[in-house]
């Protein structure tokens, strides 16, 4: 996936910021303001018997296949190389719909402090932005 700020010259006379505009539908802030870069997001099986919903944005599978495995918020932004803000809006999404939950880093309730391998994946991610 290439990222979104990559198309400033665009063949199609497309704005480069349209993208995440639209994949938020003109949302500029999630729902929620609980969500940090550490946040743990985790892909929750589909409930067969609620109703589907409204169609799935490329990226909110992209979330969704990712999170198979625990991720934070900030590896998920990197891997998608979508600006943070925009990634929060769509897990948020994802949230309302009950295909994800949420949670602070077990190291952190547990401790009360974070653990030096998260602060380095954090980092990580954050330098792969």
């Amino acid at each position: 996936m290439n990222h979104w700020t990559d198309r400033l010259e665009s063949d199609d006379g497309e704005d480069p910021l349209v993208r995440p505009y639209t994949i938020t539908r003109g949302r500029t802030a999630p729902r929620r303001d609980d969500l940090t870069l550490i946040t743990v997001v985790t892909t929750v099986e589909p409930d067969e018997t609620r109703p589907a919903g409204r169609r799935l944005e490329p990226e909110h599978r992209a979330i969704l296949e990712q999170c198979r495995e625990p991720a934070a918020v900030a590896e998920i932004a990197a891997e998608l190389d979508l600006p943070v803000s925009v990634t929060k809006i769509l897990i948020g999404d994802l949230e309302a719909l009950g295909r994800v939950t949420t949670r602070p880093p077990l190291a952190a309730e547990r401790s009360g402090g974070l653990n030096l391998e998260i602060l380095q994946a954090v980092r990580d991610g954050l330098q792969r932005l």
